[in-house]
């Protein structure tokens, strides 16, 4: 059974201790998530939409991050893209209002999979690229065939953990925390195997 949807936290009810540890998290998700190729002021946003979990416009998310119109604007966008914050309205207003997705599961879904759609595979086919092109080449040279080499070689190694990850996504998607756990738990098990062993290859 599903927890319960946590209830909203408006930054204007909570006392000074709430709003400093709101605060507080807008900064380390912006810092976390730039590892996740996010720039900082998108993850700062996302978070603040996160954990107040009510509409804000763009106004107020510009005076409580100060940051401007044109970056505010920019990151929604990429947000709204990203499908990790959907517009709305609000009765009586004009202005668009802005929401974040606020399931932890779904959040972890979409970032994998949109990191995936517009990093790590387009870097994968052009390096694939040329690596064919050295290969292709009428005459190579043998320091030509040696960096072919080496280009595939990280090629292969993007493969694996791409293949790690779509074999981890479908735990994901489905909630299951404990073999998500067990996965990672296992991981963990071969790499103090391989450490007790001084297999470092």
């Amino acid at each position: 059974m599903d927890a319960p949807d946590p209830a909203p936290t408006p930054a204007d009810a909570l006392s000074e201790r709430g709003r400093l540890a709101l605060d507080e998290f807008v900064r380390l998700w912006g810092e976390m998530a730039s590892h996740w190729g996010i720039n900082r002021t998108m993850a700062q946003i996302h978070a603040l939409l996160y954990a107040t979990a009510q509409p804000l416009d763009t106004d107020e998310i510009m005076e409580r991050l100060e940051i401007s119109r044109g970056n505010a604007n920019m990151n929604l966008r990429a947000l709204v893209d990203w499908n990790l914050v959907r517009k709305t309205s609000q009765p009586g207003s004009r202005k668009d209002y802005f929401l974040a997705e606020d399931d932890v599961w779904t959040l972890a879904t979409t970032i994998i999979e949109e990191r995936q759609r517009r990093e790590i595979r387009p870097v994968q086919r052009a390096l694939d690229g040329v690596a064919s092109e050295l290969r292709d080449a009428p005459a190579t040279v043998p320091a030509d065939a040696a960096l072919a080499d080496r280009v595939e070689a990280l090629v292969e190694i993007i493969d694996v953990f791409d293949g790690f990850t779509q074999a981890l996504l479908p735990l994901v998607r489905g909630r299951n925390t404990d073999k998500v756990r067990r996965v990672t738990r296992f991981a963990s098990k071969l790499r103090r195997s391989r450490d007790r062993n001084g297999d470092d290859r």
